[in-house]
C-alpha cells in the first residue's frame, strides 16, 4: 500500500491513472467473451506484465483486474462461488507489481443487470454484492475503490455505500456518459448533473467520468468542463476512449494516437481536473506519452 494519502496527493499535483485492461488481455490472447478476472488465477503473468507495463509508462495509479467481478457478473461464466478468490488474486497481484509508490485501485464495474422493479434484484442483494466485492479487495491490499462505467445512479449509489461501509478509504465514482440532445447523459437517460450529484451524496470522494459512447476527443473535453461545474468542489477524474472507435475488417479500431491523448493533458489540467487516465483502446504507449506530457506541463505552469 502507499503509505501517502491519495487525497492528500491530488491536493498537491495532477496524477495519472492507468488505461485499459480488457484490450490488454485480448492482445495477449484472451477469448472474446471468456471471463478476464479468471486469469489473475489461470494467467497472472499476463495480468502481471499488464501492471507493468503501465507503471513503467509513469501511471500513478493501476486499477485491479476485477471490473467484472462481482457474483453477478461472474455468475454469467459459471463462477460465482469464485467470486472471493479472483478478486483477491486480483488486488494482490496489481499490488505485487506496484510496490508502495503508487496506489492500486480496487474496480468494481456494474453488475450487469438491473435493479427492481425494472429487474429481478434487490437493493439488500446488490449491497451484499458490492460489499462482498469490495471486502475483499481491501483484503487484498488496494489502497481505494474505483466504482466505474456506472449508468444507473441508484446502483452507483448502492456500490458507493457498500464500499464506504468496509473501509474508512476513498472511493472514486465514475460514470459512463453518451450524448443526447447535446446534453451529456448516461445509458439510462440521466443527465450528468443528476448523476454527479447522487455520487457525491453517497459519499463519493472524487467523481468523474470514464469510457463514453460515440465521444470524440473535444467532447471529453466538454465533458470535464461539465464535470467541474458539478462536483461540488470535489476532485474530478476523467478517463477518455482513445477518440470513438470504428469498425475495420470487424475489429473495433480506436483512432486517437498516443500524441493525440498526450494533447488532452494540458487543458484538463487547466480545468482543474485532479486524475487523469484513459479507457478503452489506450495502452501503456498512449500513457506513457500522457505522462511525458503531464510532467512537462507541470514543471512549466504549476498548479
Amino acid at each position: 500500500m502507499n503509505p501517502t494519502s491519495l487525497l492528500d496527493a491530488i491536493k498537491t499535483r495532477t496524477l495519472l491513472c492507468d488505461g485499459a485492461m480488457g484490450t490488454q488481455l485480448f492482445l495477449r490472447g484472451l477469448a472474446a467473451g471468456a471471463c478476464g478476472e479468471l486469469w489473475n488465477i489461470d494467467n497472472p503473468s499476463a495480468v502481471a506484465d499488464i501492471h507493468r507495463a503501465y507503471l513503467q509508462a509513469g501511471c500513478d495509479l493501476i486499477t485491479t483486474n476485477t471490473f467484472g467481478g462481482t457474483r453477478a457478473a461472474l455468475a454469467r461464466h459459471g463462477l460465482a462461488d469464485r467470486a472471493a478468490e479472483l478478486n483477491r488474486a486480483g488486488a494482490r497481484l496489481a499490488c505485487q507489481a506496484a510496490g508502495s509508490n503508487v496506489w492500486v485501485l480496487g474496480d468494481i464495474g456494474p453488475f450487469g443487470g438491473f435493479l427492481e422493479p425494472l429487474g429481478d434484484t434487490t437493493a439488500d442483494q446488490l449491497t451484499a454484492m458490492f460489499g462482498e466485492q469490495a471486502a475483499v479487495l481491501y483484503e487484498g491490499g488496494v489502497d481505494a475503490i474505483i466504482v466505474e462505467t456506472m449508468s444507473d445512479p441508484a446502483e452507483m449509489t448502492i456500490a458507493i455505500k457498500a464500499a464506504k461501509a468496509t473501509r474508512r478509504a476513498p472511493v472514486i465514482a465514475t460514470y459512463a456518459f453518451g450524448k443526447q440532445d447535446a446534453m451529456f447523459r448516461t445509458m439510462m437517460g440521466t443527465t450528468l448533473a443528476d448523476a454527479i450529484a447522487a455520487a457525491i451524496d453517497a459519499g463519493a470522494d472524487i467523481v468523474g467520468a470514464n469510457c463514453g459512447t460515440a465521444l470524440g476527443l473535444d467532447d471529453y473535453l466538454r465533458l470535464a468542463e461539465q464535470l467541474i461545474k458539478a462536483a461540488r468542489g470535489r476532485p474530478v477524474i476523467l478517463q477518455p476512449n482513445a477518440g470513438s472507435p470504428a469498425s475495420v475488417d470487424g475489429k473495433l479500431v480506436y483512432p486517437a494516437s498516443p500524441a493525440d491523448m498526450a494533447a488532452l493533458i494540458a487543458p484538463l489540467r487547466q480545468l482543474g481536473v485532479a486524475i487523469i487516465g484513459g479507457c478503452c483502446g489506450t495502452t501503456p504507449e498512449h500513457l506513457k506519452a500522457m505522462s511525458q506530457a503531464l510532467r512537462a506541463q507541470a514543471k512549466e505552469t504549476p498548479p
